[in-house]
């Protein structure tokens, strides 16, 4: 067993056997830098948002999940600290990108919108204002960049790069798993505005849902209570975090000491208010 990946939040385990194992930490980042102080429970709450919706989703498209059971584990895994934050997946081949699929004309999107350009091939008839929900949700790719910034991709070149057959599956699927989701999250007062898919393949080529899944880390959710079309809302995620290091110029600072005590709190009640909410 070795270590094979030390991200911003996930730590991943070869098994060597074909499958590896994937704790998820409480560690958080902004603007590119990874704090110092750990978010509580914030690794909880992204594996069991991301578990939940891998078996909601199970009927669209397989996922990597194996086990959730600790009993399951290696039996370094066995123990106190890994529970609740830990999964034992298949180990797959990745598809090279991100799927983004966006629900609302927002962020990059409506700046592009707002200077009457198509952002990454997608041009759109209808008037919008700022974070107003669109006609249909679409898919806009980007490359895994090693090293830097991922860069963002018309649906076209992913298409062109893997093949029409698997482009085309991977847009199906991701369109699927958002609106079935969506619908799920709507019900329980939260907008996923957008979010991001990862997807592998098995060696017999079947398509695979796997990393995190609609989480506030790959997601952009909104409460529907607080949600204005106008307006920018306000999310669950490490806004809070984000904001008061803008507030206090520390904004992509690698030598922040910490993360004040009120800070980390309320950022956690958002997680934790966002877990609560989805899998009731």
């Amino acid at each position: 067993m070795k270590k094979i990946i030390s991200g911003k939040v996930r730590e991943v385990y070869d098994l060597e056997d074909g499958r590896m194992v994937i704790v998820t930490t409480d560690r958080i980042s902004a603007f590119d830098v990874i704090l110092p102080t750990m978010i509580t429970d914030k690794g909880k709450v992204l594996n069991a948002l991301s578990n939940f919706w891998f078996n909601y989703t199970k009927d669209i498209c397989a996922n990597h999940m194996i086990s959730s059971e600790l009993k399951d584990m290696p039996e370094e895994f066995q123990k106190p600290e890994f529970e609740g934050r830990t999964i034992l997946v298949k180990k797959l081949k990745m598809v090279p990108y991100e799927v983004i699929v966006r629900g609302y004309m927002f962020g990059s999107m409506y700046e592009a919108y707002k200077k009457g350009e198509p952002f990454l091939g997608h041009s759109f008839d209808k008037e919008y204002q700022q974070a107003e929900k669109l006609a249909e949700p679409i898919v806009t790719p980007s490359t895994k960049a090693a090293e830097g910034h991922d860069i963002n991709v018309t649906l076209e070149y992913m298409k062109n790069d893997l093949g029409e057959e698997l482009g085309t599956k991977i847009e199906q699927a991701a369109l699927a798993i958002y609106k079935k989701c969506y619908d799920h999250a709507y019900k329980n007062g939260i907008i996923i505005a957008d979010t991001k898919f990862e997807f592998g393949l098995t060696e017999d080529g079947t398509l695979v849902l796997a990393d995190e899944v609609l989480t506030p880390d790959s997601s952009r959710f909104w409460d529907l209570s607080k949600y204005a079309v106008g307006s920018s809302p306000a999310s669950y995620d490490k806004q809070f975090v984000r904001d008061w290091l803008k507030d206090n110029n520390l904004a992509g600072d690698p030598n922040i000491k910490e993360i004040p005590a009120d800070v980390v709190a309320k950022t956690a009640a958002i997680y934790k208010e966002c877990e609560i909410k989805i899998c009731c």
